[in-house]
């Protein structure tokens, strides 16, 4: 009994698929290792010097901005008009007049300033702003605000809007650069402030890429915060803390929380611009070598072991039928027959390599359910996107009306609101009908006439046997709003929209055309690869691939513009799989 329990072990073949196993797993734990950490220390390095290279590009964008800030200061404080004006005692009213306009054209070259504030040493006061709440007195040296904006330099500092106390909504918040008066003696004779909104700064970092979990901010030289899209860290003193101490350390990669910190300083400000990648494609590859490393092992333990049983077992023949049979797997993913006169070793690979096969159709047809419900995810994401400005704007033309007591347009623009959000949201559907999505651009059209007035001028015609036909939602007004803000906004004429549905056999082709100044077809093509041109939100490009995941590559948007318009024309089918 005791010899037949070690004469397995003693067999020659034994013996050596034991060693040729035990060599296979260390040769295979070796270079794993070796190659594991290797190509992730080369995707680290990667995403890390990508992380740095977006953190130090929109850093830059900050400083050029401030930097333009100064020298729009500089040469508004220097302004001998200015100085002339500040310096007499006998001021006059075109003098002043001459200044505001100075300030009104300085402001019209940059949307991001909301005021320019100009106060003599004396309390005097040119500025586009009425109202401003300001302690003034005959000599402003008395005054702290007055005194601290001489000390602050040109050094850009976060604060409310007019002077006020600071609160917690961020709309009314704005960066102030000011900038000390002097006459030609080199004397104080007033202060120069420049008020940003403080929307500037999100965005230039809106699309700062820096991974799921991942953020940004801004400290200055006091440690305040400047930034942080979580108003919370501006009142919590603890997460003040928290990014005091990340900004101690210049550059680090914290191997607990996986995050990448790159710190980029403001050469034009006291500030410290951070960026915290959370490395989440350097989790996902490292991931992923592992798995691919771990299943290459077991599938070459599998064919190590497969090997030495050919070898010493003396079935050549079986496992030659096996192998051509498995060289045919490259015209497709077919099952191999399994021969029953063969060795039992030989039908038992073939049923696993046959439950592989099965398990591989099974895993890629998941993978494909998953992608399409990705791209699902992503529709969904877009519906949503609902252009704030616009309802900014409907709101308080609303308001306005209500103010003059226009009760009828008030309820007419309210039900036209409130119908144009049931179109949009639609009860969480993706498809709608014809009919649907022209009244959905119909509703918002009406609520953009009551804003422009003669100024716009719309027609909608369609085909009637289009009306009940099924679509996608919401294809058709972000043209609608890209034609009305870079198509007719601005122009010395009456803007004329023309939105049309009509049928081409199996077709339906939407038109939507204006009579605007038209645009660069190439500066059109360059911005659709870099993501660059918006249309409510919604770009040109994912309009284009919305259409195409439903409807197939032959399909989308196709645009023509010259000096006499810019006409959109979207192709879609009549049928919808």
């Amino acid at each position: 009994m005791r010899m037949s329990r070690f004469y397995v072990f003693k067999k020659l073949r034994v013996q050596i698929a034991l060693h040729y196993i035990v060599a296979s797993v260390l040769t295979l734990l070796f270079i794993g290792i070796i190659l594991y950490f290797s190509i992730a220390s080369i995707v680290q390095k990667e995403a890390t010097t990508n992380t740095e290279n977006a953190v130090e590009q929109s850093g830059m964008y900050i400083d050029l901005y401030i930097d333009r800030l100064k020298a729009l200061s500089r040469l508004l404080a220097e302004n001998p008009q200015l100085v002339d004006y500040f310096s007499s005692t006998d001021r006059q009213q075109a003098d002043k007049e001459k200044i505001l306009s100075i300030i009104d054209t300085s402001i019209a070259t940059d949307p991001f300033i909301e005021s320019i504030v100009m106060v003599s040493k004396d309390g005097q006061i040119i500025s586009n702003e009425s109202g401003l709440s300001m302690s003034m007195s005959s000599n402003m040296m008395k005054e702290a605000w007055y005194v601290s904006a001489i000390d602050n330099g040109d050094v850009p500092v976060l604060t409310s809007a007019r002077m006020q106390d600071f609160s917690m909504d961020k709309d009314n918040w704005v960066i102030s650069l000011s900038r000390e008066i002097k006459n030609e003696q080199g004397r104080n004779i007033g202060v120069l402030l420049i008020d940003v909104q403080y929307k500037v700064i999100e965005d230039y970092l809106e699309n700062l890429d820096l991974g799921h979990t991942g953020f940004s901010f801004i400290l200055n030289a006091n440690h305040e915060v400047v930034y942080h899209e979580d108003p919370a860290y501006f009142q919590n003193e603890i997460k003040q803390q928290e990014l005091y101490e990340i900004a101690l350390d210049p550059a680090a990669y914290d191997q607990v929380g996986r995050t990448f910190t790159h710190l980029y300083s403001l050469r034009n400000a006291d500030w410290i611009f951070a960026g915290v990648s959370s490395q989440d494609e350097l989790t996902a590859i490292k991931n992923k070598l592992f798995n691919i490393f771990v299943l290459f092992g077991f599938g070459f333990l599998v064919i190590a072991t497969v090997s030495v049983v050919l070898f010493t077992g003396r079935i050549t023949t079986p496992f030659r039928k096996l192998e051509r049979a498995m060289q045919d797997i490259e015209k497709g993913l077919t099952e191999i027959k399994v021969d029953s006169r063969g060795c039992y070793e030989a039908q038992s690979l073939s049923r696993h390599f046959n439950g592989m096969m099965m398990e591989i159709r099974k895993l890629m047809q998941e993978i494909t359910d998953k992608e399409k419900d990705l791209r699902r995810l992503e529709i969904s994401t877009l519906h949503s996107q609902i252009n704030p400005h616009f309802l900014y704007n409907t709101l308080d033309t609303i308001v306005w009306m209500a103010e003059f007591n226009d009760s009828e347009k008030v309820i007419e623009m309210t039900k036209a609101l409130a119908q144009f959000f049931r179109l949009s949201l639609s009860g969480g559907n993706e498809l709608t009908t014809v009919e649907n999505e022209l009244d959905h651009v119909r509703q918002y059209l009406f609520i953009q006439k009551e804003r422009y007035g003669d100024g716009l001028v719309y027609t909608i015609d369609c085909d009637p046997s289009l009306l009940k036909v099924q679509m996608p939602k919401i294809i058709l007004q972000p043209i609608v709003e890209n034609a009305l803000y870079h198509g007719i906004r601005g122009l010395d004429r009456q803007g004329v929209i023309e939105v049309g549905a009509e049928t081409d056999g199996e077709y339906v082709i939407f038109t939507v055309r204006d009579n605007g100044d038209g645009f660069d077809k190439d500066a059109l093509l360059q911005n659709r690869a870099n993501h660059s041109t918006k249309l409510g939100g919604v770009g040109i490009k994912n309009v284009d691939e919305r259409i195409q995941l439903y409807y197939g590559p032959e399909y989308g948007v196709n645009i023509h513009s010259d000096h006499n318009g810019t006409t959109v024309r979207i192709v879609i089918s009549k049928t919808l799989d």
